[in-house]
């Protein structure tokens, strides 16, 4: 059974930064794609960023320049490094994994942007 695993969540003051991390277990190989998405309370589930396993990224624009993903496919991992946090990043952040034909969600991790 896969199972994706956030951490790094938390309180941050604007402009400061986070950084989340996502371990995948129960896979043999690796994802097709790996990733995250975000929900703000009152807003539907969005893209963040999302990297093939060949390295491509691809980003929000809202998140353009300040954030940056990474992954390890070798360990089933990917990253999100969050610098110049704003109130507008406060979500609930879910790390979301495909390797087809199958979608993959972890539990999510709660970011708050808030002096």
């Amino acid at each position: 059974q896969v199972q994706l695993v956030e951490s790094g969540g938390g309180l941050v003051q604007p402009g400061g930064s986070l950084r989340l991390s996502c371990a995948a277990s129960g896979v043999i190989g690796s994802f097709n794609v790996m990733g995250w998405y975000r929900q703000a309370p009152g807003k539907e589930r969005e893209l963040v960023a999302t990297m093939t396993s060949d390295g491509s990224p691809n980003y929000a624009d809202s998140v353009k320049g300040r954030f940056t993903i990474s992954r390890d496919n070798a360990k089933n991992m990917v990253a999100l490094q969050m610098n110049s946090l704003n109130a507008e990043d406060t979500a609930i952040y879910y790390c979301h994994a495909i390797r087809l034909p199958f979608r993959y969600w972890g539990q999510g991790t709660q970011v708050t942007v808030s002096s």
